[in-house]
């Protein structure tokens, strides 16, 4: 009967209701409203049963319709033929019904008629259906629709609070307080709105950006075990000479030879490094037993220490016992002037000894120096002349690849003198022409010889059959570089280092952020610099005055250009009163060995000169240094200043320095190790008697030039 007057009500049969029915439907609302507020005070639920488990209260009302269902299977099966239901009585002693669904009943009936009857006309059917079964004390209806309908009431319930929480202030009429309700909204605003002013941290969404700027870590450059660890020399000559007798290794015929060339000790580094290449020679390796190649070794010494020496007294040792004469030393530098001071030095060492030296540096014309390497012996080809030559890399590469019979296959030591300098020079590619000419065979190769040299590799049994000669590679440089790179081009073999560099080894930095310190270099023991601030114009005066007013005799005298050492050489030329003559590669080879010769024997008194004689050239009687233009690098300073103050003797540096100059050339000089620069004023009053005289030497000067200019374009 409820359900009749409902359909009646909600339009089923007439979409205007009328008057009478309009009347029905509210006293039955009211009564509804009655009786859902006087269970309500009734039955309150207390605290503990208001926080009971809401599974517990699920399996009672389970329990509960399963009764309902055993004592109305007939009232249900009478009732699928009956097109009228009627509404059962509440019955107040009964069990009341769940206060959720009463409370949704309460709160749906009281809304206004007329939203309740459009929402009614777009489907909610159902949630008006619900309400009566809820509170009819009989359910008219299977326990199967009964749960059906509250599960459709229950998701609309769910959806209404999560769109509309402000909705909920309704329940406070159901028992709940406003701060109930309150944080129950706030926990769901919390959980479907995004805070953005909540720490990101406690939020639970995930928050992009924000990234912290982090310091990039940079790699620190790890030197390998032999340049971490080298072999230290002492950098005092004076007080750590070794008599020559006390040197292991040495033969007698050589120590008479020492003796006789006025050397009665050895310099630190002599004494170090001889040792250490007599050793390989000590286990036969002129040829290798079972494979066995000894270390190369590299120094790296002040200038003027003795290094020339150091492998010129064991080269000829282990020679100097040879039948036949092959090429098995080979000594390459960077100058003709710097070649010839070695090859001097070997020729006095192994005269007597029936070794030969060859010298190739283009002094003499292609054709002479072939017949000084080879002699033609008939049908059977050519034989060597040469147990020692001494070359530049130009020229040598030029005789591996034009001297038809030149070898190199019995080659057994390689020495690289001003490596430095020599590594920078690898473009012309000199050592990849000596390796080849080692190990292809050659002359012997083309003459049926079983004696074939391979290129050493990984040591395997097949490469312990045959015994090769070792090639073993010596390297020397005041400036020896520790960049790992950059020796890695020499192809070394497990090398050993002696240095007399002490303290921290460069490229190490404690700290990323660090600068990576320079490197640091030896400087003679003996030496005194000094700079002298000047202006451009007074160059020229000041060097006037270190050679008229304070007789600094003999100066060696550096400028950074040919046109620059030739001005200036014509300049003191006019000017007049100081014997004076330039070096530079305007001279030709002859000339160049006569001016050095002169400026030993006094007869010069000023020598300006470029970067041509700051190379390991060994000038007696050298005192002061100038460098009259400063150099940019400090290897060139160190072998400019290192003209002087050799094998443990005093000299004085001076440097010009410009206003602009000197703040970074300073700061390259403490960097590099030096002990530090003296400053050297010139008083201006003292170059006032050299003014009248200057400039009308000046006027000459411009003459000359213009002179030479034309005589070049004829």
């Amino acid at each position: 009967m409820a359900l009749f007057l409902i359909n009646r009500y909600l339009g089923d049969e007439d979409e205007s209701p009328t008057d009478a029915s309009q009347a029905r439907s509210k006293v039955l609302l009211a009564q509804l409203q009655e009786r859902a507020r006087e269970r309500l005070r009734n039955k309150t639920p207390s605290k503990a049963e208001s926080q009971q488990p809401e599974r517990d209260r699920a399996d009672q009302k389970k329990s509960k319709v399963r009764e309902q269902d055993s004592t109305e299977v007939g009232k249900k099966k009478s009732k699928k033929n009956s097109h009228k239901v009627v509404a059962p009585q509440p019955d107040p002693e009964e069990t009341p019904i769940s206060q959720t669904g009463l409370e949704k009943s309460a709160v749906d009936l009281c809304s206004d008629p007329d939203d309740r009857r459009l929402s009614i006309k777009k489907g909610k059917r159902k949630e008006m259906e619900e309400t009566v079964a809820n509170d009819s004390d009989e359910n008219d209806t299977s326990s199967l629709h009964t749960k059906r309908v509250k599960t459709v009431a229950g998701k609309k319930d769910k959806k209404r609070k999560l769109t509309a929480p402000e909705n909920e202030t309704q329940e406070t009429k159901a028992g709940q307080t406003t701060e109930e309700t309150a944080e129950k909204t706030k926990e769901q605003t919390e959980h479907t709105v995004p805070n953005n002013d909540k720490n990101p941290a406690e939020s639970s969404f995930t928050v992009l950006g924000g990234f912290e700027t982090k310091a990039v870590q940079k790699v620190h450059r790890v030197l390998p075990q032999w340049l971490a660890q080298p072999d230290l020399v002492h950098r005092d000559i004076k007080k750590n000479l070794v008599p020559v007798e006390e040197v292991p290794g040495i033969c007698s015929r050589l120590l008479k030879k020492l003796h006789g060339n006025g050397i009665q000790h050895f310099f630190p580094v002599q004494a170090e490094v001889i040792p250490a290449v007599l050793e390989s020679v000590c286990h036969g390796l002129l040829v290798g037993r079972c494979g066995y190649r000894p270390r190369d070794i590299c120094v790296s010494a002040p200038t003027g220490s003795g290094k020339t020496l150091a492998f010129v007294i064991p080269v000829v040792q282990a020679l100097m016992e040879r039948v036949v004469c092959e090429v098995r030393a080979l000594a390459v530098l960077p100058t003709k002037e710097l070649a010839q001071q070695v090859c001097k030095v070997f020729h006095s060492y192994a005269e007597g000894t029936g070794l030969k030296v060859v010298l190739l540096i283009g002094q003499k014309s292609f054709a002479v120096e072939q017949t000084s390497l080879l002699e033609n012996s008939g049908g059977t080809g050519s034989r060597s002349l040469a147990d020692i030559v001494v070359a530049t890399p130009g020229r040598l590469v030029d005789h591996i690849n034009k001297t038809s019979g030149f070898s190199l296959q019995h080659l057994r030591y390689l020495i690289i003198d001003e490596a430095d300098r020599m590594i920078d020079s690898m473009h012309q590619a000199w050592l990849s022409h000596v390796v080849k000419a080692v190990y292809r065979g050659g002359r012997s190769a083309e003459q049926g010889s079983l004696f074939e040299r391979v290129e050493p590799g990984p040591i395997t049994a097949a490469s312990l059959v045959q015994p090769q000669m070792p090639l073993q590679k010596l390297l020397f440089s005041a400036t020896l570089t520790q960049n790992p790179e950059k020796l890695q081009q020499l192809g070394l073999y497990q090398p050993r280092l002696f240095t007399s560099v002490h303290g921290p080894r460069p490229s190490l930095s404690s700290s990323s952020s660090a600068p990576v310190p320079q490197e640091k270099f030896n400087f003679p023991q003996g030496l005194s610099e000094y700079y002298v601030p000047c202006t451009l114009n007074k160059k020229p005066l000041l060097i006037l005055h270190f050679i008229l007013r304070l007789k600094f005799r003999p100066v060696l005298c550096f400028t950074n250009s040919r046109e620059a050492s030739h001005r200036l050489y014509l300049l003191v030329h006019l000017f007049g009163g100081v014997n004076v003559a330039e070096f530079s590669s305007r001279l030709s080879p002859n000339e160049r060995k006569k001016t050095l010769k002169e400026f030993e024997q006094g007869k010069i008194e000023l020598l300006i000169s470029t970067d041509a004689t700051a190379r390991g050239i060994d000038i007696s009687g050298v005192k002061c240094i100038i460098n009259y233009d400063a150099p940019q690098f400090i290897r060139t300073y160190i072998h400019r200043v290192g003209r002087t103050a050799r094998a443990g003797k005093a000299g004085l540096a001076f440097t010009f320095l410009l206003g602009v100059q000197e703040e970074n050339f300073l700061q390259m000089l403490r960097d590099a190790g030096s002990p530090g620069l003296q400053k050297q004023i010139i008083v201006p009053e003292n170059l006032k008697s050299l003014v009248p005289r200057y400039q009308e030497t000046l006027v000459e000067l411009e003459n000359v030039i213009k002179e030479e200019r034309a005589t070049k374009r004829t």
